[in-house]
């Protein structure tokens, strides 16, 4: 009687068959995950973007009567809106901003006007309100700047930010 060792036919077909189980689960996990890894960098980019816009808005005057400043205070009652034969490059006040949708965003792009790598497919929308009472003031003394990033994909992302009249 010799003294063979080693596996059956049988033994190494349920070997592979597990085998491939175990790879198939894996990789269907690193699809999943992988699938989703664009959506931290879209976060990342959608906040970035949200700061570019709100610094350029907070920075205006609260109202076009106003002079640069903010004194004397405004004391009429609260407009929104840009003011006739206005467009982006002459916005002085955060009203003028109601309404704004950039696609893809203007903020976004480089002294030559193409869009920065990693931001196209990103829209900018821009809505200006009177507030004053969200923050306890009267209606006129405040505004608030609510701003919508959409990311390629369809996640949104919203910010908001107030303007007092001070």
């Amino acid at each position: 009687m010799s003294d063979q060792r080693g596996a059956t036919l049988v033994e190494l077909v349920m070997t592979i068959v597990i085998i491939s189980v175990a790879i198939a689960g894996v990789v269907g996990a690193f699809a999943l995950i992988s699938g989703r890894s664009a959506d931290p960098l879209n976060q990342t980019r959608a906040v970035e973007l949200a700061q570019l816009y709100m610094d350029e808005i907070i920075t205006r005057k609260y109202d076009d009567s106003v002079p640069q400043g903010g004194v004397p205070k405004y004391s009429g009652s609260c407009n929104i809106g840009a003011e006739p034969g206005e467009e982006r490059g002459t916005y002085n006040d955060v009203d003028d901003y109601n309404n704004l949708t950039d696609s893809p965003p203007k903020n976004a792009r480089d002294n030559d006007g193409e869009v920065l790598d990693g931001y196209a497919g990103f829209s900018v929308s821009v809505s200006v309100v009177c507030a004053g009472a969200d923050v306890g003031l009267p209606g006129s003394e405040a505004k608030r700047i609510d701003l919508t990033v959409l990311a390629p994909g369809g996640q949104s992302f919203s910010f908001s930010a107030y303007r007092a009249n001070f």
